[in-house]
């Protein structure tokens, strides 16, 4: 960290899809980006940063798919549900092989596996300096993870959440399938809202809105993202009101 540089965010919660984490290789996780992540994260908290970690299950069960094969809908969706535990799992494992304090909650109860979230311990554990892994979505069908990630994020008091992509931010249209997309530095919530643009669900979208919550959407794969992110630097796209 160069010296008198500023952090502009001390809490943060950090929105991991599932889909992210999946790997083209037999595994179902990308160990090489899981191991990167946890690197950084372990440099923020050298930092003083709190980070919360609010994990999706996609690389395990897409609800899409298990609804296809008729599975009803709530049904899917616990799936779903508990995917997110399996991926809390092995993130909160692998941070504690490599010295970092991490303590993985579930807004579902799963006795002897994990705590069941309570926002009060919560928010005593990251003012302790523990990485909050979150799982279990906010216990319910219907809701997705990154509606999860703003709920958490204001319960908890944290300054931002950072949406990790596959992509660098928001865009006017599928960069993918466009090469006129333009990026966005800075977008306003109705902004999304107005343009739909797909880069998180409308709830999510209009509960951080409601309160006053910036989101940053950044591409995980690029290496030092989230350092970036803390101090000010220009990094993805910020959503703000």
């Amino acid at each position: 960290m160069k010296k008198n540089t500023k952090l502009v965010y001390r809490r943060i919660i950090l929105k991991i899809s599932g889909e992210i984490l999946k790997s083209n290789c037999e595994s179902e996780m990308d160990l090489c980006l899981l191991n990167r992540m946890i690197k950084e994260i372990k440099y923020l908290i050298k930092l003083g940063i709190q980070v919360g970690i609010v994990i999706g299950g996609g690389n395990l069960i897409r609800g899409l798919n298990v609804k296809k094969i008729g599975v009803s809908v709530n049904v899917a969706d616990y799936m779903g549900i508990l995917s997110t535990i399996i991926n809390g799992l092995v993130i909160t494992d692998t941070m504690n092989r490599c010295d970092i304090k991490a303590q993985l909650m579930s807004a579902i109860s799963v006795s002897g596996i994990c705590q069941i979230y309570n926002v009060e311990k919560a928010i005593y554990l990251l003012s302790n300096q523990y990485v909050l892994v979150f799982s279990g979505g906010i216990g319910c069908p219907f809701f997705t993870t990154d509606s999860a990630a703003c709920i958490r994020g204001i319960e908890v008091k944290s300054d931002i959440i950072l949406k990790a992509t596959t992509v660098d931010g928001v865009y006017s249209s599928d960069p993918k399938k466009n090469d006129d997309a333009i990026m966005y530095q800075k977008i306003k919530y109705e902004d999304i809202l107005n343009q739909d643009l797909k880069i998180m669900d409308s709830t999510a979208i209009i509960l951080a809105r409601d309160h006053s919550l910036p989101i940053c959407i950044f591409n995980m794969y690029k290496s030092g993202a989230l350092y970036r992110i803390i101090t000010g630097e220009k990094e993805g796209t910020l959503i703000i009101s």
